[in-house]
């Protein structure tokens, strides 16, 4: 075992590659990196005036790395390690952490799997030792997957009883057309239902490993002392290949409308359209465009179609960007006499965004907005870790907080208005309502 490199992304012109810390001048960020003979990626932030850290561990598998027959793989196998392991039982993983007051958590993505802990500072090594044990040494009993497989279903059964979760899923099966972005991270009944235990030990053997794993921490360290107990917590034997990367674009993008009657009080309604990828150059004005039409109580959507016509409760815009491509749009929530008037309402805002784009002053006041939101929203470790696993997840090179509202700030009116005209006509968005029939 032992660590082949140490890498920096700020200041590197005068230290040893072997020793790099990146430390801004303002001396708030301080950020290091390390890979490790395994394979394995090392990250962390040191945060001097907080007691706690947040640690993860991500993997570099998700729903659109499986196929269409055992869709859910990914999130049957994120449940199943918390069954056991040979050092601790399912009960003992959930006293492991929650006993000295930190917390335990995982989730998975169209693109990855993540396990995550939030201890006090002296608590670190712990936390680290729990998630290795976690997802490298899970039991995988076939006894445990057949009480497991009953909670996912009754996870999916109540995506199926709450409308303003299905209409996302119903409109991301259909927006991509067969394309893996579309694809259920929970699965169906069907693919959960006959998903075999040899099937989650060959997920777990074939992903699980070195290469493919992501170890970061953020909060008060040391990242020297982290990469030890990763390089001694986490085998150096199993390297392995990884999870195949998702490039492909897709083919073809839903547009138009259909409705799908559902007995419910409200019709929920979600606009959508595919954008470019994570890293592309137009997610920092997709970002602002998307803040300034729907992102809060002063954007235009919520003061047009809440505060003057009054047809909704709830309405935002929402956006995701994964690695080959995006999605961006709208989310409404009405009764069914006025669904049409908020559909029609908010068809004539995205009209009205992609033919003028955003005015100067609009722009202005909307950079302000995300900048702050940005900066308020990384005051906490587990905020920072999310932003450390981004970087190395999109393998993208670290970039502070300077740089991140720099990037906000260079965005001109003309890129705006551009990435408007591209993305944000009406005629470009698959609209699905559900809800009931009116007569």
């Amino acid at each position: 075992m032992g660590r082949v490199s140490q890498l920096t992304h700020l200041d590197v012109s005068s230290r040893s590659p072997s020793s790099l810390t990146a430390v801004p001048s303002d001396g708030v960020e301080h950020m290091s990196e390390t890979r490790l003979e395994s394979g394995i990626h090392v990250l962390s932030e040191y945060m001097p005036s907080v007691r706690s850290a947040a640690v993860g561990v991500w993997v570099r598998q998700g729903s659109a790395h499986e196929i269409d027959s055992d869709t859910g793989v990914s999130h049957l196998l994120e449940h199943m390690v918390f069954k056991g392991t040979e050092k601790r039982s399912a009960s003992e993983i959930a006293l492991s952490l929650e006993s000295l007051g930190g917390l335990l958590d995982a989730y998975t993505t169209r693109e990855h799997t993540s396990y995550q802990a939030r201890v006090l500072d002296e608590h670190l090594e712990k936390a680290l030792d729990v998630l290795a044990d976690l997802t490298l040494a899970p039991l995988l009993l076939d006894e445990d997957l057949e009480l497991e497989r009953e909670v996912v279903l009754e996870e999916i059964a109540q995506v199926q009883d709450t409308p303003d979760d299905l209409v996302f899923e119903m409109h991301s099966d259909q927006l991509w057309q067969g394309h893996p972005y579309g694809r259920s991270i929970l699965g169906t009944k069907e693919s959960v239902s006959q998903m075999s235990i040899d099937r989650l030990r060959e997920l777990h053997g074939r992903t699980y490993q070195g290469n493919n794993l992501i170890v970061a921490a953020a909060g008060n360290l040391c990242h020297a002392e982290l990469v030890e107990a990763v390089d001694c917590l986490f085998p150096a034997h199993s390297a392995g290949t990884g999870a195949p990367s998702l490039v492909v674009q897709p083919e073809g993008i839903r547009h138009g409308d259909e409705f799908v009657a559902r007995a419910s009080a409200q019709t929920h309604v979600v606009f959508g359209t595919n954008v470019p990828g994570h890293c592309h150059p137009d997610r920092y004005p997709l970002a602002l465009l998307s803040s300034a039409l729907g992102g809060g109580m002063s954007s235009r959507l919520f003061q047009k179609v809440r505060e003057e016509m009054g047809l909704c409760y709830s309405v935002y815009t929402y956006q995701s960007f994964y690695s080959a491509s995006g999605v961006s749009g709208v989310y409404v929530a009405t009764r069914p006499t006025t669904a049409q008037a908020a559909v029609e309402a908010i068809s004539t805002e995205l009209s009205k965004l992609a033919a003028e784009g955003l005015t100067e002053e609009e722009l202005d006041k909307t950079k302000r907005q995300v900048k702050g939101q940005v900066m308020l929203s990384l005051e906490s470790p587990g905020s920072r870790l999310y932003r450390l696993a981004s970087f190395a997840l999109h393998r993208e090179p670290f970039l502070g907080l300077d740089g991140v509202l720099e990037k906000i700030d260079l965005v001109s009116v003309e890129e705006v208005r551009r990435v408007a005209e591209m993305y944000y006509s009406p005629d470009r968005h698959f609209v699905l309502c559900l809800g009931p029939e009116t007569i």
